[in-house]
């Protein structure tokens, strides 16, 4: 099997219609336009002020499209060497200073990084099925009601500790909005 750097547009904001590229990681899934398009609707157009962690950040698409849209910081963090030079040239295309780049796994970072986010975007590989480990590290890293976007293969219920704010599926992938649960 071949694989072959993908692209992915930005669909709005001040980068909106730039291609980002991203190298042929097999895990790689970028979010489609289409479930981008109704994140950010549930977000709010304009993130300006807004803190945004993207863990295992991929392709860049979520954490450079919050970028685009305002943030005034996102840390984007991905462990892969590929991905994570890939994610610096785009960073240095756009001029994102807004934008730290962590070369590091996803639990490292928040077993050691103490930051409080606005947002944050958690997509991890399918496979590895992680959403049960990471959520409960989570509301120390989250500011008062602070947002957490899950995507993932098949529905996934919410726990006592988190409420999805909203919910959708398009094709294979369920997503959703999770606010901590006021009395979880």
């Amino acid at each position: 099997m071949v694989l072959v750097r993908g692209k992915v547009r930005i669909i709005g904001g001040q980068w909106r219609s730039r291609l980002l590229t991203f190298p042929a990681i097999p895990d790689l899934r970028p979010t489609p336009d289409r479930i981008r398009e109704t994140v950010f609707n549930w977000l709010g157009q304009d993130l300006t002020g807004l803190n945004c962690l993207d863990l295992f950040a991929g392709s860049g698409a979520l954490g450079f499209e919050a970028a685009s849209r305002g943030a005034s910081q996102v840390v984007m963090v991905d462990a892969d060497t590929k991905i994570y030079k890939a994610l610096h040239e785009t960073k240095e295309k756009l001029q994102a200073t807004q934008v730290e780049l962590k070369m590091m796994n996803a639990l490292n970072f928040l077993n050691s990084d103490v930051r409080k986010f606005d947002v944050i975007f958690l997509d991890p590989p399918y496979r590895l099925e992680l959403l049960p480990k990471l959520l409960p590290l989570l509301p120390s890293h989250l500011e008062k009601g602070g947002l957490v976007y899950t995507e993932t293969k098949s529905p996934w219920t919410a726990d006592k500790h988190w409420c999805a704010k909203h919910s959708a599926k398009a094709g294979a992938v369920s997503y959703q909005l999770l606010e901590l649960a006021l009395n979880g």
